[in-house]
């Protein structure tokens, strides 16, 4: 495997708190039940950022990435298992089963509007394009999604940096280039 990443970068699963609170009170954040469902095997899990084995019992329920107030603001259904597991595995590098995946790498700027460097990459060399989408001024992080269904799997920043959270909001002109329509 060949890689031309020059930007450290950290792929950040869902919050811990996020994944207790669903797992204790059986809903999310916004009230919806939580489904309860056995893998068939391969689904994504977004709680330790790899495929779910056959038989492993998961959770189903509506997730939404943390990003200031909006309108690029959303909720999608997400996996994870049902019980406590161990987290991802390494934090530093594209997760291993999901190489080959093609995905969408939606990048925000710190107001939480999708910026011009969004992109589609097939999956043979994420790290090149995380690193040039992480290039670009403004980005301050990045989602993957599936490319069919549009799902939230994970967020990517630059190494050392959060994600841009309600509370992290920067304000202020100047956030770099412009954000385009959705």
């Amino acid at each position: 495997m060949t890689t031309t990443s020059t930007i450290a970068f950290r792929v950040h699963a869902l919050p811990a708190g996020v994944l207790e609170g669903v797992r204790a009170r059986g809903v999310d954040a916004f009230g919806s039940r939580a489904e309860h469902i056995t893998a068939e095997g391969g689904e994504p899990l977004r709680c330790c950022l790899r495929n779910a084995g056959p038989g492993e019992d998961l959770l189903l329920f509506g997730y939404q990435p943390p990003l200031p107030a909006s309108p690029y603001r959303e909720v999608g259904a997400v996996l994870a298992h049902a019980g406590p597991c161990a987290g991802p595995g390494e934090v530093s590098t594209y997760p291993p089963d999901w190489r080959g995946r093609p995905q969408v790498l939606r990048a925000y700027d710190a107001r939480g509007w999708i910026h011009d460097a969004t992109a589609v990459h097939d999956g043979q060399d994420p790290e090149a394009a995380i690193a040039e989408v992480l290039a670009e001024r403004g980005v301050m992080q990045v989602h993957s999604r599936n490319v069919a269904w549009g799902c939230y799997m994970f967020t990517i920043t630059r190494a050392g940096q959060g994600t841009v959270a309600p509370a992290g909001l920067r304000t202020g002109r100047g956030n770099g280039p412009r954000s385009r329509g959705g």
